[in-house]
């Protein structure tokens, strides 16, 4: 089950057909209310897809897509499957929950334990969006969203879209909304510390194995965005710069030579199960530690962001409002020194 209250839905809707079939007396109130039951025993969404009709009440969610994973858990949704590789750390409901049937990664996927598990709402997506069409054949009475950032749409809007729709389908509309605004104050209050130090350049890295690689405006992974939407001058920008999970290879003396008085940093190991091995490095100490950005005027400075350590698996409008204020405290640090 997912939660008491869409179990309060269902009696409702139930007493409402009920009543609905059982007057005779009234034909055209009857019918009246037949839909009125009708309406109420399902919700109708936008996804990537298209039009959704989602059944109420839910009675089994799985989610395969990471973005979801810390919203529904925090809305007290029960899953019934899910990669539980791909879960982050910090969601320890689902992490280390044994009743959640676990369906591999997107490298090994098993669909057919999906299946198995009868979910009646799948919220597809992120690394599990390239099997859509092989979950829906395998899950043909199970509603399927998606709600992944469309390409060309913005990101901001994108993460507001997800959070709201999963906010109406479970009825959390409400937390949905201070989601939205808490998400909307922290960019605001990074573009304007930005504003006041516009003229001090950035550079946006990803540590991933004992590497520092290069995460290019725009379209690099999780920073990219975030030099549009906060307007952020580049320290570097390079040719067919991509928008790989592990940064573009560039060599850490091209970074150090772009000298950027602000370095962005996420630690992509930290957000996977390379975090529990015993050769695992933090970024911040391979950051540190490197002898070609000894001189950079980031690190002498001390003017460098950390991500969250589970951003690389998260990456939702909660990740992103920490990130954004986390940007805020960096830039407004500058501006005083």
């Amino acid at each position: 089950m997912v939660k008491n209250r869409f179990k309060l839905v269902s009696v409702a809707v139930i007493a409402a057909l009920s009543l609905a079939g059982c007057s005779s007396t009234d034909s055209s109130s009857s019918s009246e209310s037949s839909s009125t039951a009708a309406s109420a025993a399902s919700i109708t969404i936008e996804d990537n897809h298209g039009t959704q009709e989602i059944p109420q009440p839910i009675e089994a969610v799985a989610a395969t897509d990471n973005r979801s994973f810390e919203l529904l858990d925090r809305w007290g949704i029960d899953l019934v499957a899910a990669p539980i590789a791909l879960v982050p750390f910090t969601v320890t409901n689902y992490k280390e929950n044994a009743d959640i049937a676990d369906i591999g990664t997107h490298n090994e996927p098993n669909l057919e334990a999906l299946t198995a598990a009868q979910p009646d709402l799948i919220i597809n997506g992120q690394r599990f969006a390239q099997y859509y069409d092989g979950i829906a054949a395998l899950n043909p009475d199970a509603t399927l969203v998606e709600l992944d950032p469309r390409d060309g749409q913005s990101l901001d809007q994108e993460l507001i879209r997800q959070a709201e729709t999963l906010g109406t389908i479970f009825g959390e509309e409400e937390d949905a909304a201070q989601l939205v605004d808490d998400f909307n104050t922290a960019l605001e209050r990074a573009k304007t510390a930005y504003a006041a130090i516009s003229d001090k350049k950035v550079m946006a890295v990803n540590v991933s194995g004992g590497n520092i690689g290069y995460i290019a405006p725009s379209v690099g992974r999780t920073f990219g965005p975030l030099f549009d939407l906060v307007g952020l001058t580049p320290a570097l920008e390079v040719d067919s710069a991509s928008g790989d999970h592990e940064g573009d290879d560039i060599n850490v003396e091209a970074i150090a030579a772009a000298n950027p008085d602000l370095i962005l940093v996420m630690d992509r190991d930290g957000g996977t199960s390379t975090r529990n091995e015993a050769d695992y490095v933090p970024a911040e100490e391979i950051i540190s530690k490197n002898e070609a950005l000894a001189n950079v005027t980031a690190i002498t400075a001390g003017d460098v962001y950390y991500a969250p350590a589970d951003t690389y698996t998260n990456e939702n409008i909660i990740t992103y409002t920490e990130i954004l204020n986390g940007m805020a405290d960096l830039f407004e640090k500058a501006a005083q020194q």
